[in-house]
């Protein structure tokens, strides 16, 4: 049986062979290989793209958000607001700054933080708020943007799933003091390999984190400050720039996609999921949620579907993560998402045949349950 996979790196690789390869070839003809023109390329190009003045290429989107956070000062003794219904990757970033994470829950519709739950968490040791566009949908940036100003707090945007999602048509990226990008492969906008950037307005933080990227050098082998090895190489940045050229077309795609799901499954009784009138969701992830998730996803794999988990288990009753010192019903709509979400295929070279063979396998799985 073919299995329909969520999402399929090798059918766009296809579509792009002809312009990926003359891109790797230019960076083999040239012989430079860390922080050169390609790289310099891409910031600009990605800096233009989320109407930004400034990017800095680096390793990850983990690194991003690490550098964003340690360019704006913070460190032990602080203290960062986020979200539990995330990747691990946003808290983990929190404490390599050397902070303590604060974690809130999630307004249960858009499953991103909740502006309302930050009275609360606030504290004298808080420094920043760090909210997750999760699954290609933007946190209401209206009221964090405005909560953070009037307690003097640092907002980072994690956007590592919404490359070119919008906030009152403004792109996400350009509302925070700083933003992270991931470009993992899977990503709207994917490296073939792991890389990531960092968006901002702000001319200094743009300088710190620069510095903090590749040891602290204002020149070459004189730190001038301590940095990290963080830098996003050449063959990642050109292969990035071939991408974003297609990433509006993609994210087009997905968002039409998205759109026949909703239409085929409206009346199915899932949970579907929601657009704030405020943004432009980019569908990273076109997630549904369900109470028998375990039996409606063993029925797709039965029938020949994957699904993922995005993200089965919240931060807080995690393992690694005990420390923080919350306990099961502390967070209670982070928690029932992570029991209920399910990811459904969705890529842009998704056949409108196998979306409507996803929407009838689920709607005859509903049928019988």
């Amino acid at each position: 049986m073919d299995i329909l996979p969520t999402i399929n790196l090798k059918a766009q690789y296809e579509s792009l062979r002809p312009e990926v390869e003359a891109a790797i070839a230019r960076v083999f003809a040239r012989g430079n290989f860390v922080l050169g023109e390609e790289t310099q390329a891409f910031e600009q190009e990605f800096a233009d793209f989320c109407q930004v003045s400034h990017a800095i290429g680096v390793d990850s989107g983990t690194s991003a958000l690490h550098l964003a956070l340690r360019a704006c000062g913070i460190g032990p003794g602080d203290e960062v607001i986020s979200v539990a219904h995330t990747a691990v990757a946003s808290i983990a970033a929190i404490e390599m700054s050397g902070a303590r994470p604060i974690l809130v829950d999630i307004d249960p519709q858009q499953m991103t933080l909740d502006p309302h739950q930050l009275e609360q968490a606030l504290s004298p040791r808080s420094r920043a708020i760090l909210p997750v566009h999760l699954y290609g949908c933007p946190a209401n940036l209206t009221e964090i943007v405005a909560f953070a100003r009037a307690h003097g707090l640092f907002v980072i945007e994690d956007c590592a799933q919404a490359h070119g999602a919008t906030w009152q048509d403004q792109p996400v990226g350009g509302w925070g003091d700083l933003a992270a990008f991931s470009f993992y492969p899977t990503k709207n906008l994917g490296a073939y390999g792991d890389g990531g950037a960092i968006v901002t307005n702000n001319l200094a933080l743009a300088e710190k984190t620069r510095l903090l990227r590749q040891y602290g050098w204002q020149e070459r082998y004189i730190s001038a400050s301590k940095g990290f090895n963080s830098r996003l190489d050449e063959l990642q940045a050109a292969i990035l720039r071939v991408k974003l050229r297609h990433l509006p077309a993609w994210n087009k795609k997905r968002q039409q996609q998205a759109a026949r799901y909703d239409s085929l499954l409206a009346t199915s009784g899932l949970i579907l999921p929601v657009q704030p009138a405020a943004a432009s969701h980019v569908y990273h992830q076109y997630v549904i949620r369900h109470t028998a998730r375990a039996a409606l996803r063993d029925f797709l794999a039965q029938h020949g579907i994957q699904s993922q988990i995005h993200y089965p288990v919240p931060i807080h009753l995690q393992p690694a993560y005990h420390d923080l010192g919350y306990s099961p019903g502390s967070l209670p709509h982070s928690e029932q998402a992570a029991h209920q979400v399910l990811s459904l295929p969705l890529y842009p070279e998704l056949s409108e045949e196998a979306l409507q063979k996803v929407c009838q396998t689920l709607l005859d799985f509903l049928a019988d349950n």
